[in-house]
């Protein structure tokens, strides 16, 4: 079993403007992510995204949009020696369908536990809304709440 602290994305691991982020020009890591990230590397986490992109459902941005952004997103990460384990995004959104991946729902964290044989106890999704705890709590594993485009290590004394 492995070690695992999950990353909602916007607001978390990228600059949370407001409005949705899906192209790479738009895309800026928060300040002090990869110091806090290496902490917990150290500690023996590896780690996965999980995030909700709507933006697909409403037509505003598509797939390809996503993946070219999670792309630059995992070239900023090895550049800072971080590996990233996966990345699960949920395409849709409330006002157009319902689906059991979207958080506060929590079928992606499921599907990552399942796949990596992830210990629940040593788990922890960080994310910056009530939805990312939720979705924590229905995995059953620690949610840590943190303030949208705050720095991480802020809030590492929460994770063991």
């Amino acid at each position: 079993m492995i070690k695992v602290v999950f990353l909602d994305r916007d607001g978390v691991i990228n600059f949370e403007p407001g409005d949705y982020t899906f192209e790479v020009e738009q895309f800026k890591i928060v300040e002090g992510l990869f110091e806090g990230l290496k902490l917990l590397k150290e500690k023996g986490f590896q780690f996965i995204v999980i995030t909700n992109q709507g933006g697909i459902s409403k037509g505003i941005y598509n797939h390809d949009a996503v993946k070219k952004v999670h792309s630059y997103m995992q070239k900023c990460f090895k550049e800072n020696e971080i590996d990233l384990l996966d990345i699960y995004y949920c395409p849709h959104h409330t006002i157009n369908e319902k689906c059991i991946c979207r958080k506060p729902d929590s079928l992606l964290l499921e599907k990552a536990m399942a796949r990596y044989d992830i210990d629940k106890s040593t788990a922890y999704f960080i994310g910056d809304s009530r939805r990312d705890v939720l979705a924590a709590e229905r995995a059953e594993i620690k949610g840590v709440l943190v303030k949208s485009n705050d720095k991480l290590i802020n809030y590492l004394n929460q994770i063991n």
